[in-house]
C-alpha cells in the first residue's frame, strides 16, 4: 500500500515490490529504502531492475488492482512531480505557456495566480522562449525544459526524473541538467533521478542507490560507493565512472555495393516554416556502418524515416540495389525484406500482446513457415537477452528492454539494411556492449547499418563513417 511519509522523509519503502499484470517475475521485490527530505538521489542499476517501475509507483501511476500485484509498504511525501523519458507524452497544448498552465488549471489554482506561476516556472527551468512560442517548434531539449517547467509550476516536494536527457544531443542534455540543478537549489525539492549514464549526474547528487530486481544492491555517496564496489557493479551492467566497455572491432573489409541510394531528398512538415531535410544525396553500402549525428531538430530522424521507406519525400527518392520501386512506394511485405527500421520511440512499432508474438509478426508476413519462425524467434530472444520476457506484454518492459525488442523486430525479417534511431538508448553497460557487438557482426556479414545517435561512445565504437546533419543538410 502507498501512504504518506513521515515529516523528515520523502520516501520510505518497506519490503515493497510490484509485479506487472501477466508477468511471472516481479519487476522489483523486497525493497527497503529511505530517502530523506532535500536529498538528491541517483537511481542506477541494470536494465530491467525496476527503476522506472519504482518511479511510476511513487508518482501514483501503478494501480495494483488493475495493472499488477503489490506487496509491502510504500510511503511518499507529496505532492509529486514526474518527468518521463519522452517529453512528447507530457506536452498537450500548442503554446508553451498554455502547456505549463494546463496542470495549474486542472489543480484549480486561482486564475490570478496561474500566469505569474507559469512565468516563474519557465524562467526557473531555463526555457529560452516566451509563453506564446509554439510547442511544435521546439527541439528535444527545449521540450524537456518545458515539461520541467510544467512539473515545477505545481511546486512538488518530490521531483522524479526518468532518464530526462534520453535522446538529447550533448548540448541539450547539459542544459536540462543545469535546469534541474537550478530547480532543486531554488525550491529545495527532493529529487530521484533515473539514468544509466551515472557520471553525468554525479556533481548534482548526494547519493547513488543501485537497484536489482531483488531490492537494493548498493547504496552510498558516489565517490565511496564506486571506489569500494565499482568492479562488482560494473559486472552487473552499471555504467561505473572510468570503466568503459571493450572497443568493438572495426570493419575488416572495404564497403561493397550501394544497398540503399538516396537522391535529392527533401521534406517539410506541414506546420514547419523550413524544410526538415534539404537536397540530401547519400549512398549506404554493404558492410558499412554509418552514423548520422547532429543537434536535436537537425533533421536526422526525418531523414532516417525516408531512408527506411516509411516517409514519402517531397522531392527525390530512395532506391534499393534490387532495382525495384522506390522504397516509399513499396508494400510493407516487400519493404521489410529490404530494410528494417528501429524507431526513436520503440512503443510506436509494437503491435502484438507478447514479446514472442511481436517477433513472429514480420517473419509470418513475409511467408516464413511456423517452424522456421519459431526457430528465428528463439534465436532473437536469446541474442537480445529477452528469453525470460517471451510471454510479457511489450508495453510492460523497461525502456532498455523495449529498445532491444525493437532491434530484434527489425532483424526478424532478415533485411539487407538496418536504419536505427538511437539504438543504444536505455541500455546498461553489459547490454550496450552486447548490442554493439551484435550490430558489428551484422556489418561484418555484409549488412548495411545507418544509425542516428547522440551516443559518442557508440559512434566511436561502431561507425565506419560519420555524417553530421545540420539544418537538414549533410555535413561530412
Amino acid at each position: 500500500m502507498i501512504t504518506k511519509a513521515r515529516p523528515e522523509e520523502a520516501v520510505r519503502a518497506e519490503g515493497w515490490g510490484f509485479r506487472h499484470a501477466g508477468r511471472r517475475s516481479w519487476a522489483i521485490r523486497d525493497l527497503d529504502l529511505t530517502v530523506h527530505r532535500g536529498e538528491q538521489v541517483l537511481l542506477a542499476g541494470p536494465s530491467g531492475s525496476g527503476k522506472s517501475t519504482l518511479l511510476a509507483a511513487l508518482a501514483g501511476l501503478l494501480d495494483p488492482h488493475h495493472s499488477g500485484e503489490q506487496v509491502g509498504r510504500l510511503r511518499v511525501e507529496g505532492p509529486v512531480g514526474l518527468m518521463f523519458q519522452d517529453p512528447e507524452t507530457q506536452l498537450v497544448m500548442a503554446r508553451a505557456g498554455d502547456d505549463v498552465a494546463f496542470g495549474l488549471e486542472n489543480h484549480a489554482v486561482p486564475a490570478e495566480e496561474i500566469w505569474p506561476r507559469v512565468d516563474e516556472a519557465l524562467t526557473l527551468a531555463g526555457f529560452p522562449y516566451d509563453r506564446d512560442h509554439p510547442t511544435g517548434r521546439l527541439s528535444g531539449g527545449e521540450k524537456q525544459r518545458l515539461v520541467l517547467a510544467g512539473v515545477i509550476a505545481l511546486r512538488p516536494r518530490l521531483l522524479l526524473l526518468d532518464e530526462p536527457t534520453a535522446n538529447l544531443d550533448p548540448a541539450g542534455a547539459a542544459l536540462v541538467r543545469a535546469a534541474v540543478r537550478q530547480v532543486v537549489v531554488a525550491t529545495g525539492a527532493t529529487s530521484i533521478i533515473v539514468d544509466h549514464r551515472v557520471e553525468d549526474w554525479l556533481d548534482m547528487v548526494d547519493r547513488v542507490v543501485v537497484l536489482e530486481a531483488g531490492g537494493v544492491l548498493a547504496d552510498g555517496p558516489p565517490d565511496r560507493l564506486f571506489e569500494a564496489e565499482g568492479e562488482a557493479l560494473a559486472a552487473t551492467g552499471v555504467w561505473v565512472p572510468g570503466r568503459l566497455p571493450t572497443p568493438v572491432r572495426r570493419a575488416s573489409a572495404a564497403p561493397g555495393e550501394a544497398v540503399l541510394t538516396a537522391r535529392s531528398l527533401s521534406y517539410a512538415y506541414p506546420a514547419g516554416t523550413e524544410p526538415a531535410v534539404r537536397d540530401v544525396d547519400l549512398d549506404l553500402r554493404a558492410g558499412e556502418a554509418v552514423a548520422l549525428t547532429g543537434a536535436n531538430g537537425s533533421g536526422k530522424s526525418t531523414l532516417a524515416l525516408m531512408l527506411a521507406g516509411l516517409l514519402r519525400p517531397d522531392t527525390g527518392e530512395v532506391s534499393a540495389a534490387d532495382g525495384g520501386r522506390p522504397l516509399h512506394r513499396r508494400k510493407a511485405r516487400d519493404l521489410v525484406t529490404v530494410v528494417g527500421a528501429v524507431f526513436q520511440d520503440p512503443e510506436h512499432q509494437f503491435l502484438a500482446n507478447t514479446v514472442a508474438a511481436e517477433l513472429a509478426l514480420g517473419p509470418r508476413q513475409v511467408g516464413l513457415d511456423e517452424q522456421a519462425t519459431a526457430r528465428l524467434v528463439d534465436d532473437l530472444l536469446e541474442r537480445l537477452r529477452l528469453t525470460h520476457l517471451a510471454s510479457a506484454n511489450p508495453f510492460t518492459l523497461s525502456g532498455g528492454e523495449k529498445r532491444r525488442l525493437s532491434v530484434a523486430t527489425a532483424l526478424a525479417t532478415r533485411p539487407r539494411a538496418l536504419v536505427l534511431d538511437e539504438p543504444t538508448f536505455g541500455q546498461d553497460m553489459r547490454t550496450w556492449a552486447e548490442l554493439v557487438d551484435l550490430l558489428a557482426g551484422l556489418r561484418d556479414d555484409g549488412h548495411t547499418l545507418c544509425c542516428v545517435s547522440h551516443d559518442p561512445l557508440f559512434v566511436s565504437a561502431l561507425a565506419d563513417r560519420r555524417i553530421t546533419v545540420s539544418d537538414g543538410r549533410l555535413r561530412p
